[in-house]
């Protein structure tokens, strides 16, 4: 078993931050496997290397250690570049221009209907979707979308599944196209996107168990089709119980008064957390 904890250095760890991290180490270790740390820190405008070192910090205090050297997705742009360069090849993805208020305009136009809302918000309405595939060089600086019903296409009946808490998951390829829609696999500020990284470094460590928070269980059935299409193994997931506040809220970074380091200032011991997480 090869497990991950992969956060992103724009703010301190909270509770949910130690309850994952935590259930991912010690799985590993009472399997006899490794527990790996990804800094996932695409978004170059909010990660800062204090809020990297932090992350270092809780984590050694906790209790937890890991492999080296720590892998850190903003230096891993010519493996996504790779992993672009063979979609645009297969001509399943397109150049989009549309920003988010345009989508959202798009979207409210009476003969649009109501909007859904698929794993990152509303469902592209296909705006920029051209009538065949693209040709050419991959152009770069500009969101590149997945055409998702030239994907499906591309796999043809490949198996779409993947084990959720030990049940096979079928993936509806329906569901795909009509909950999911044309999904940004490069976002033009990033030249990556979280669905395409986090597939690509999955794979690149060996990952065998994917245990993260039920926010992203929506996503897995994304992270499955880039598997199929890049011939990349898919790993076991489990997508676990969010921690929340007294009112039900689930914790976000902006809840300093539950980061981790707050708790060891206050004299805080890591079993304290432990046993604040349930674990």
């Amino acid at each position: 078993m090869r497990t991950r904890f992969a956060p992103s250095p724009t703010g301190p760890l909270h509770l949910g931050h130690a309850y994952s991290a935590i259930l991912n180490h010690d799985a590993a270790r009472a399997s006899g496997g490794s527990f790996v740390l990804r800094i996932e820190d695409i978004d170059r405008s909010r990660a800062r290397p204090e809020w990297e070192a932090a992350i270092y910090e809780d984590l050694r205090w906790l209790g937890l250690d890991w492999e080296e050297p720590v892998m850190r997705q903003s230096d891993r742009m010519p493996a996504y570049a790779e992993a672009l360069d063979r979609l645009w090849d297969m001509g399943v993805l397109y150049p989009c221009d549309c920003r988010r208020r345009d989508i959202l305009e798009a979207l409210s136009a009476p003969q649009e209907g109501a909007v859904i809302y698929g794993p990152d918000g509303p469902v592209y309405p296909g705006t920029c979707r051209p009538g065949t595939a693209p040709t050419g060089p991959r152009p770069t600086g500009t969101a590149l979308r997945l055409d998702m019903r030239r994907a499906l296409h591309r796999i043809g009946d490949a198996p779409l599944s993947y084990i959720e808490s030990g049940e096979l998951i079928e993936v509806s390829r329906d569901a795909l196209v009509d909950a999911v829609g044309d999904v940004a696999i490069a976002r033009r500020d990033m030249d990556t996107s979280y669905h395409l990284s986090v597939v690509v470094d999955d794979a690149a460590q060996g990952i065998t168990d994917v245990m993260r928070g039920a926010d992203l269980a929506d996503a897995t059935q994304i992270h499955v089709l880039l598997q199929v299409l890049l011939s990349l193994p898919s790993p076991r997931y489990v997508h676990h119980e969010l921690i929340r506040d007294e009112a039900g809220k689930r914790l976000a970074k902006r809840d300093d008064a539950r980061a981790i380091s707050r708790y060891r200032d206050d004299g805080h011991t890591p079993e304290d957390i432990r046993a604040m997480v349930n674990l």
